[in-house]
């Protein structure tokens, strides 16, 4: 049975962009490699750590949507220990219930969004047709 995990990648911050989507490629090439799919994946950017960790001061965070059978995970992050093109990693489970509470909140807030526009233009409208 597959689960989704998202996991929160930190390359090396001195990464060139041809050079990163090569390593984002590696990290989605370990995923695959277990019979696991990759959903999507987001670039975050670059970000300068609290704290300077083995000599470097910041990385590029990437986070990955995948699923994966869950026995696969601990070999997945063993895998990326061996890759040094990933400074750190963690991998979360997507817990299913909360995915569809934060996606019926987005829905509301999208509904929400809409009536205000509309109020918005009617409220424009009212005011144009009285100054004409």
């Amino acid at each position: 049975m597959m689960k989704k995990y998202d996991g929160l990648y930190i390359f090396a911050g001195s990464a060139k962009d041809d050079v990163l989507d090569k390593q984002i490629d590696k990290a989605r090439g370990e995923i695959t490699r277990l019979s696991g799919r990759v959903l999507n994946t987001e670039v975050l950017g670059k970000k300068t750590f609290a704290r300077p960790m083995h000599k470097r001061d910041n990385g590029v965070y990437v986070k990955i949507r995948f699923e994966l059978d869950p026995a696969h995970v601990a070999a997945l992050i063993g895998r990326y220990h061996l890759v040094e093109d990933v400074f750190r990693v963690q991998i979360l489970s997507v817990d299913g219930r909360r995915e569809e509470v934060l996606a019926k909140q987005d829905e509301v807030q999208k509904t929400r969004a809409a009536m205000r526009a509309a109020a918005e233009e009617k409220e424009a409208k009212n005011q144009n047709e009285q100054g004409a």
